[in-house]
């Protein structure tokens, strides 16, 4: 393989691993904040319990997402040093205050909520959890604004050989990565209600601390619910988004190869990208793809014989995968809703079989948000900045294949060992579930 691909490859395999631990980190900080709140509002225990529990999982989370995500950077110098130098002042300046101000946040508060039990007020260290749960979101806004200018750049010219910017509000104002924020943070917060959902269930099947895995399931359940039905309706508004100013990625997630106004959505659809056709059409609903695409059954989609063939993204797997994300999705929604409904039930405990499916369905949030990168970063493809800087001209020119080959390498070693050390760590403290002595923090309860 040739130092394009296989610094691709190593940027996917980085930036994957390193995604494992951001959307459970974005949840599990707001529900934990959300928990804390609860006891001090009304001194009942249990939520200092759960505070406690949840917050030990989102601290070991934290700490290893923070480790994954720091090499991450050093790649834009070293494997993509002509990308950094053409639109490193664009790209730049979003990651700098992320860097700067939000990381700077959550790493102070959440050393002063660690540290703070018996030493301060339980109110001030239910707003410490806070603002550190806040700075935590508003360094996935920082990112994903970046992100969103190589989808949609804005605010720039070319100038003396590079993309220099004109406009900053304009970066921080792209409706594009708006779109994409709302979408990732809420599937961050299902994410993190569904791994709740499914610690809980593992300890009610064993009649482990009933009362309060059970209040911990229903608070989940009414989150994972919520967050699910708002990651549709974001989702659908970056459809929207993406068959405006990504039509070739739009084309690619639903295969259509010819340019048609009232385009239908075909239910059942196998791709075969060397005929630049699909080999099955089936259960066509008429008009449902344009109006998907524009909101009005009547709008065109391009199809992907309008754009040449090295202009165009990969098709089947950014079309499988986008379908596999909206077949977990939907699962997510109807799972939480049967779960808000069954939690409530006095013989909640007596349904086994949906809290062992519950246990199952863990990893479904997680392959969910996997398949929706490979769909966003696949479906760029082959712009690394979208329609302007294209990803074989990004790489840098004074690095070898062999030399990336051994990097990859290396970190899927060490990525290997951590992701290792988090799962033993996460499994090993949800298995033991939640501390029966408070006497350590309980005096925070006198205090105002």
């Amino acid at each position: 393989m040739d130092v394009v691909t296989l610094s691709q490859l190593q940027f996917a395999a980085t930036c994957m691993f390193h995604w494992i631990f951001v959307p459970l980190t974005l949840g599990l900080s707001i529900m934990t904040a959300w928990m804390e709140t609860k006891y001090v509002t009304t001194g009942d225990e249990t939520w200092l319990r759960m505070t406690k529990f949840w917050g030990k999982l989102f601290l070991i989370n934290f700490a290893l997402g923070v480790v994954t995500g720091i090499t991450m950077e050093f790649q834009f110098g070293l494997n993509w040093a002509e990308y950094s130098r053409y639109v490193g002042d664009i790209f730049g300046a979003p990651l700098a205050m992320e860097a700067t101000i939000t990381f700077f946040l959550e790493s102070v508060f959440i050393g002063v909520w660690i540290f703070g039990w018996k030493k301060i007020s339980k109110k001030v260290h239910a707003l410490s959890i806070w603002l550190a749960a806040i700075a935590t979101n508003l360094s996935a806004l920082f990112i994903l604004l970046a992100n969103a200018w190589m989808q949609k750049p804005v605010g720039y010219v070319i100038r003396n050989g590079r993309a220099e910017m004109t406009d900053f509000m304009a970066v921080l104002t792209n409706p594009y990565g708006w779109i994409k924020f709302s979408h990732t943070l809420m599937s961050g917060y299902a994410l993190a209600a569904f791994v709740i959902m499914g610690v809980s269930a593992w300890h009610l099947l064993r009649a482990n601390e009933i009362e309060f895995f059970k209040r911990s399931f229903r608070m989940a359940a009414v989150w994972a619910f919520v967050a699910s039905m708002i990651v549709a309706m974001t989702g659908d508004f970056h459809a929207v988004e993406i068959a405006k100013v990504q039509p070739s990625k739009f084309a690619a997630m639903e295969s259509i190869w010819e340019t048609k106004r009232n385009a239908g959505m075909c239910l059942l659809v196998i791709p075969d990208s060397n005929n630049e056709c699909n080999a099955v059409e089936k259960l066509t609903i008429p008009g449902m793809l344009s109006f998907m695409a524009f909101h009005d059954t009547n709008g065109e989609i391009k199809g992907l014989k309008e754009f040449p063939k090295e202009l165009r993204p990969p098709v089947t797997p950014i079309f499988l995968s986008f379908r596999m994300m909206v077949g977990l999705g939907t699962f997510m929604i109807f799972a939480s809703l049967i779960g808000i409904i069954l939690s409530r039930r006095d013989n909640f405990v007596e349904k086994r079989a949906f809290l062992l499916l519950m246990v199952l369905a863990i990893p479904a949030p997680y392959l969910a948000q996997q398949l929706g990168w490979i769909v966003a970063e696949l479906g760029r493809q082959p712009w690394i900045v979208y329609g302007v800087m294209k990803t074989s001209d990004a790489v840098s020119k004074s690095v070898t294949a062999t030399q990336v080959a051994l990097s990859l390498l290396g970190f899927t070693v060490l990525y290997g060992i951590l992701g290792a050390i988090d799962i033993y760590l996460l499994f090993k403290y949800a298995k033991k579930g939640p501390d029966k002595d408070l006497s350590n923090i309980i005096d925070m309860k006198g205090r105002a």
